[in-house]
């Protein structure tokens, strides 16, 4: 048990790292939400500094966690300055130090959430006391966090966040459309933005509006960074033209123009629907490559069925749209076959057609996803099944999911 131990006064000093493991910067504290019933604090995250700022890593982009570093699972890093919400401890600032009774807080001992490769929580606490005349003379003891639990209690708005987080998104919108507009609120102040972020898009704009009122502007974007570049348009078209206007202007550059491209296409068509972000790869990548990418937890399941194969650039709008490569044809092609030997030819929809078309392809062809091309064969984006459903059902078929489930 001891041997899977990582300690937070160890994990302060090591390097973050990206996915190639260069060196971005260095963590600073670690993040931790309230328990909840008999489960242990998780890890939300670590604050590090990296180019002159102290940021938020959220726990979920970090894949691996040892005494060499954090590694993320990608080059990409939010560079926003962290701020702290109600509710958060921070255990270097918080909680280390912090005298309990006659002794006080030594060290936090954290291990690997079972079952997951990407998910911490505390484990254990380090209690010392110091005795002497000059006090130098030190003795530890570890106990079991519950020992001490009192220590990691919060708010009551931040345990209640805490017993949302293993809720699936949909299930943790049934519960909180229940709630008061000003408890809605609260909560929404002390979620991360990933969470906030799930939560907003399983709701209608009109109330998504209604959450996020409260929240300042740099929070706001840091949500709306957070969400799916479909879902953040349709938010931002909700929007009364000056705040959308105020929001843009804060965004970062590339974010602001990805929003105001999928601003201008009509609601009701592919362009209206599509995600901007599938899993883009070239002719020459690899198949291994491939189920790299489409292996990220993070990655929706409809754009984790496929990859699409252009020219470059590979970001949207790219050079020339070649085809899909279904997850299937990886699973079955050798780890070194080029995605340019096995890619298929899938005809792409123009922006300008309308929804009810898209949605006929994609029952036609029994399809998770298609791609979404301009006259020039670029791909702009792919329209998955999911927003294609979420569309064809009648407005109100939330509600009437949590009535014949009892939610």
């Amino acid at each position: 048990m001891a041997s899977d131990l990582i300690y937070a006064f160890r994990v302060t000093r090591l390097p973050l790292q990206d996915a190639d493991g260069a060196a971005i910067g260095r963590i600073e504290d670690i993040v931790l939400a309230s328990p909840h019933d008999d489960d242990p604090p998780r890890v939300l995250g670590f604050v590090a500094s990296s180019q002159r700022r102290r940021i938020f890593v959220n726990a979920h982009r970090v894949a691996t966690l040892d005494v060499e570093g954090a590694r993320l699972r990608s080059t990409a890093i939010d560079l926003n300055h962290f701020r702290k919400r109600p509710g958060e401890l921070m255990v270097v600032a918080d909680i280390l130090d912090r005298h309990m009774g006659s002794e006080y807080i030594n060290d936090i001992a954290l291990r690997a959430v079972p079952g997951s490769v990407s998910e911490w929580e505390v484990a254990a606490v380090a209690l010392g006391t110091r005795s002497g005349p000059l006090r130098r003379k030190r003795t530890v003891r570890v106990v079991d966090w519950s020992e001490v639990r009192a220590l990691f209690d919060t708010t009551p708005v931040a345990a209640e966040v805490a017993a949302l987080r293993d809720m699936h998104p949909h299930d943790v919108a049934a519960a909180v459309r229940n709630l008061p507009a000003h408890h809605r609120q609260q909560l929404a102040e002390v979620m991360d933005d990933e969470r906030l972020a799930d939560l907003l898009e399983e709701l209608p704009e009109a109330e998504q509006l209604r959450i996020i009122e409260g929240l300042d502007l740099e929070r706001l974007v840091s949500v709306i960074e957070e969400m799916a570049p479909d879902d953040a348009a349709d938010l931002l078209g909700e929007m009364p033209g000056e705040e959308r206007t105020r929001v843009l202007d804060a965004m970062e550059p590339d974010e602001a123009d990805e929003m105001l491209r999928l601003l201008s296409y009509g609601e009701e068509t592919a362009g209206g629907l599509m995600n901007s972000e599938p899993v883009i790869l070239g002719p020459t990548a690899t198949v291994a490559e491939a189920l790299a990418r489409i292996r990220d937890p993070e990655l929706p399941v409809a754009l984790a069925a496929q990859v699409y194969v252009t020219q470059p650039p590979w970001d949207a709008p790219t050079g020339t749209y070649l085809g899909v490569v279904h997850f299937q044809r990886l699973l079955r092609e050798g780890p070194g076959m080029e995605l340019g030997r096995c890619v298929e030819n899938e005809p792409p929809v123009a922006p300008e057609l309308p929804d009810s078309e898209v949605a006929v392809r994609l029952a036609s062809y029994n399809l998770v996803s298609v791609a979404v091309c301009d006259a020039d064969r670029r791909l702009l984006g792919v329209v998955t099944v999911d927003d294609v459903l979420d569309r064809s059902l009648p407005a109100n078929w939330r509600q009437r999911a949590r009535e014949a489930t009892g939610g």
